[in-house]
Formats: C-alpha cells, structure tokens, sequence
C-alpha cells in the first residue's frame, strides 16, 4: 500500500507518487498461479517475520512453529487472493498469520476455560467451544500427519527451515548439500503438504 514500508524496510514514495510492486509483491502474484519457483524465492523474505510474528502473539514455541507452519501453506494454497493494490506482500502475509495465530490463542484459552470449568464442578461446556476445539485439534493433526507423509529429506528440510526458522542457506550448510538442492526439497514438499491437506 501507498507510504508504507516495502519487505526490504525502505520508505516507499509518498502517496501522490507511483506505486509500484516490490519483489515479493510480484513473486506472490507469481505463487498465485502456482509458481514454485517463485514461492521458493519469497519463502526467506516472509519466513522469518512469519514465525516471529507467531512467537509474540501465541507465547509457546511448539505452537508457534506450528502456526508458521500452517501460515506458509496458507500462502501457497491462498496466494491467488493477494491483491496487490490494496497492500504489499508482507503486509497480506502477516494478516493472514495474525489470524491463525489468534485462532490458535483463542483454541488454547477455550480448552483452559473448559478445564477450570471441569475443576469447579460445572460440568456444562457450550457446544460452540467444544466443536471449535475439536475443529482446530483436527486441523493440526492433518497438518502433522502430513508433514509426517513427505519424504526424510523433504522433512528434514522443512523441520530446519519451518520449525527452526533457518534461512535457505542454513539449512543447506546444516544438511551439507547445495543450496538449490534444499530449495527443490522445500518446494516439493510444500506440494506434497498442499495435496495432502486437500485430499483429507
């Protein structure tokens, strides 16, 4: 969007000048038509914002990978609704975080609710919470058990890269292999997790 910072952190021009898209603008286009190539690229400028964004807002790091997790395939599977007029890449991107981020705060707090609940003796749980939490508890159970499908190496990478929030480059000199080799790995796998979360 107009006078807001760009991914780099730059000033972009004011209002009444023009606005053009940035590099991650045009490769998320690209991911909406379902670029690989394109999503391999916009991975490292989003991944870290993604999974740092989701550490301050959930307060638990095993939750938080979890929901960067489902973030980067949330990019990948949604990336065609990105419109770049209404906002920059990133901005789009850590909107689309900061929901299930909040999803995943509000899911822990109703199971909290339920338990006190239990402990004072009130045995009466709304139905409304229950499926919300049976929805979420499922939602990350595919999500597991897909990641769980992908092959050692591809898992490998996306434990390092997602989960551990390492850059291309680190994943590649933790692993030993080229830089583009983990770049193929990670792509492939966000395929299989993609196609695996929609045929369950």
């Amino acid at each position: 969007m107009c006078g807001t910072s760009g991914v780099s952190g730059r000033p972009t021009p004011p209002a009444d000048a023009s606005c053009r898209p940035g590099p991650a603008e045009g490769l998320l286009v690209a991911v909406g038509r379902g670029d690989r190539e394109a999503f391999g690229e916009l991975y490292p400028l989003i991944a870290g914002p993604v999974l740092g964004l989701a550490r301050r807002v959930v307060g638990h790091e095993g939750h938080a990978e979890e929901v960067c997790q489902e973030a980067m395939i949330a990019v990948w599977r949604h990336a065609a609704r990105f419109d770049p007029a209404r906002g920059s890449a990133l901005a789009w991107v850590m909107t689309l975080t900061h929901r299930r981020a909040v999803e995943r705060v509000r899911s822990a707090q109703a199971a909290a609710d339920r338990d006190r609940s239990f402990a004072a003796g009130n045995h009466h749980t709304l139905f409304d919470e229950v499926s919300e939490s049976v929805e979420h508890r499922l939602e990350h159970e595919r999500v597991r058990r897909c990641v769980h499908a992908l092959t050692p190496l591809q898992r490998e990478s996306v434990q390092l890269a997602y989960y551990d929030g390492h850059t291309y480059r680190e994943t590649a000199e933790r692993l030993g292999v080229p830089l583009g080799t983990v770049k193929t790995r990670l792509r492939d796998g966000m395929i299989r997790l993609r196609d695996c979360l929609a045929s369950t």
